[in-house]
């Protein structure tokens, strides 16, 4: 039992906005944090992190990790919706807290939205700097929401293409997403169109059905499979699922969560942790697929990373 007088009062919790949030986070000092993160999570023999596999009920998922050497104790809260094609009303709204982990309570409050958007794209731009060809000259972006332009934002801010090609449901919206790229990228008129020849295809749809079938994929590709985030729901075929080596940010994640690893019987080969810790081998060579579910950890580190910015940022007014 605590003893009267042990506690001193918490400060209040600092919130910080989507708009901070976008100013303080940057792929090229976020990129480097997530690889060492991830090295650290397929160290099953290392204590360091500790993260569950998301906890959802209807609408609803919780995030959670603790980061003992780091000092970090974090959750990300979130809620979901299948929208009907059209809708105004977002399909994932999150926040992402962090908590001290002597006391217990909440230091920030910080809006989930570019957070998850860029430690996403982040994660894909690792698995392409691993798995994608030596000489990848050809990007294609399936989707054209929020996803699509964080992924579009770090590939081509770490990597240099020839060509972008971009592919949505609606030939409108894969318009608005290349007049928001300046124009420079091809708008094509079906998903077959976008990723013939091409090395690296971005997958960020939401599709319940695969849009993306092998026999269109030239050998060697490399896939970053970011939609499909429930165990029904798939965006990838079969075919491509079993020629491709798979590879995913968490096994135990993927097997509980990917449509696209579950309803196809594919095994998931490795992490990407696995290939950064010297432990698995990246088959660059080979049709690669990085199924991407997104993890509780990577929210962490894209959050403390914001945190200690606005710290510094504010300790100097």
């Amino acid at each position: 039992m605590d003893r009267p007088g042990t506690h001193t009062m918490a400060a209040a919790p600092v919130v910080i906005s989507q708009d901070e949030v976008r100013s303080l986070l940057r792929y090229r000092d976020l990129i480097p944090r997530l690889e060492d993160a991830l090295a650290k999570f397929s160290r099953r023999d290392s204590a360091d992190v500790i993260q569950p596999v998301r906890s959802t009920v209807p609408y609803f998922g919780l995030m959670p990790t603790y980061m003992e050497n780091d000092g970090v104790l974090c959750t990300k809260v979130l809620c979901f919706y299948k929208r009907q094609a059209g809708s105004a009303l977002p399909s994932v709204q999150s926040t992402v807290l962090i908590l001290d982990p002597e006391y217990g309570n909440v230091q920030a409050v910080i809006d989930g939205e570019v957070i998850t958007g860029m430690r996403t794209a982040a994660a894909s731009a690792i698995s392409a700097k691993l798995l994608m060809p030596a000489r990848a000259e050809v990007l294609a972006i399936l989707g054209s929401g929020h996803q699509a332009r964080s992924h579009y934002s770090v590939f081509t801010e770490i990597f240099t293409f020839k060509e972008v090609r971009v592919w949505s449901q609606t030939r409108a919206s894969a318009e608005r997403f290349s007049d928001w790229a300046g124009g420079a990228v091809r708008v094509c008129g079906s998903a077959e169109e976008a990723v013939r020849g091409a090395d690296v295809i971005v997958t960020v749809t939401r599709a319940t059905e695969p849009v993306l079938l092998g026999q269109w994929i030239k050998p060697g590709a490399h896939v970053a499979a970011v939609g499909a985030c429930r165990p029904d729901w798939r965006e990838l075929d079969d075919a491509l699922m079993k020629e491709a080596v798979v590879y995913a940010d968490s096994k135990e994640g993927a097997k509980a969560e990917s449509g696209d690893i579950i309803l196809s019987g594919a095994e998931v080969f490795a992490e990407l942790g696995d290939i950064l810790n010297g432990t698995s081998p990246a088959h660059r060579e080979k049709t690669t697929v990085f199924k991407s579910l997104g993890m509780g950890l990577e929210d962490a580190v894209s959050a403390k990373l914001v945190f200690d910015r606005w710290r510094a940022k504010n300790s100097q007014t």
